[in-house]
């Protein structure tokens, strides 16, 4: 049911608080490679090309892919402050660097599952330790197929077969992370380049599967098929609804980028798919494991 109109204080204060919520969106080592500006009563959401990312991502991949996520954090801000929202992405208008324009088109009673997402962005965390045994039922999965491709975006689960190349693609991007931050003679305290992890660091590496250790993680990739900044922003925001979406199922998850970031990598994953599309991260997705 429609509400009474907002005053433009009114929709200003909602997208400032969407701002705060966006904030807690994961990205590389938390860099935040995003800029929000109120202009007109709308929400402009910016790329920031001087980030720390700008020397280790030069198509701007990450920091795309970081923004896409953002942007659906504001979203869910704004469903759970009952404000209807209209959104234009890139490209927008030409302008360098811009992202997406969120205009707010009116007001609703916001439901418990919007409620419910909010919560989510505060409760989430991702949780590496071993999981249950049990997989994680193939309908879940289905599901989260389902929303990944109405953004046109896919997801590919790893067969068991596939499991030892990821391992493979894993252990290489690792090594490449760690030639990356080898010393230099002329500075000899300071990494060359920034090293990559996956797109949420506050966890710890990985288990990766083997006997008798995660056998109920199923390992999806999220993946496109273009490799363009359209389909980046949009593989943020299918990250951030999976996130979000699965926090609030109470499942674990666990994304990670750090497998598609080097060209070796993404070669491994991209043979994994069959050489069709292009992978942007790699989903551990897990029911909860006994706690200790």
């Amino acid at each position: 049911m429609n509400q009474r109109p907002r005053t433009d204080a009114e929709v200003d204060e909602s997208l400032r608080q969407a701002i705060d919520v966006a904030g807690r969106a994961p990205s590389m080592f938390r860099s935040e490679p995003w800029r929000w500006g109120i202009e007109s009563h709308q929400l402009e959401l910016r790329v920031d090309d001087a980030g720390p990312l700008a020397g280790v991502d030069p198509r701007g991949r990450l920091v795309t892919l970081g923004c896409g996520i953002a942007l659906d954090h504001a979203l869910v801000a704004l469903a759970a402050a009952g404000c209807w929202a209209s959104v234009d992405r890139l490209p927008i208008d030409e302008r360098p660097g811009m992202m997406a324009r969120i205009t707010p088109t009116g007001t609703y009673e916001p439901t418990s599952s919007d409620a419910r997402l909010l919560r989510a962005v505060t409760g989430r965390r991702t949780d590496h330790r071993p999981c249950s045994p049990t997989p994680v039922p193939a309908g879940t999965v289905d599901r989260l197929r389902r929303i990944a491709e109405s953004w046109g975006v896919y997801l590919t689960e790893l067969e068991p077969d596939d499991l030892v190349e990821f391992q493979v693609s894993d252990s290489r991007a690792g090594e490449v992370r760690h030639l990356r931050t080898a010393p230099t003679d002329e500075t000899p305290s300071t990494p060359r380049r920034i090293p990559l992890r996956a797109l949420c660091p506050e966890g710890q590496d990985v288990v990766l599967p083997g006997p008798g250790r995660d056998r109920g993680a199923r390992y999806l990739v999220l993946w496109s098929p273009l490799d363009d900044p359209a389909s980046w922003l949009a593989a943020g925001e299918v990250i951030s609804t999976i996130l979000l979406g699965a926090t609030a199922a109470e499942l674990w998850v666990s994304p990670m980028s750090d497998v598609v970031e080097t060209p070796i990598s993404r070669t491994l994953v991209h043979s994994l798919l069959g050489n069709r599309g292009y992978a942007h991260a790699v989903l551990r997705l897990a029911l909860p494991g006994a706690v200790r």
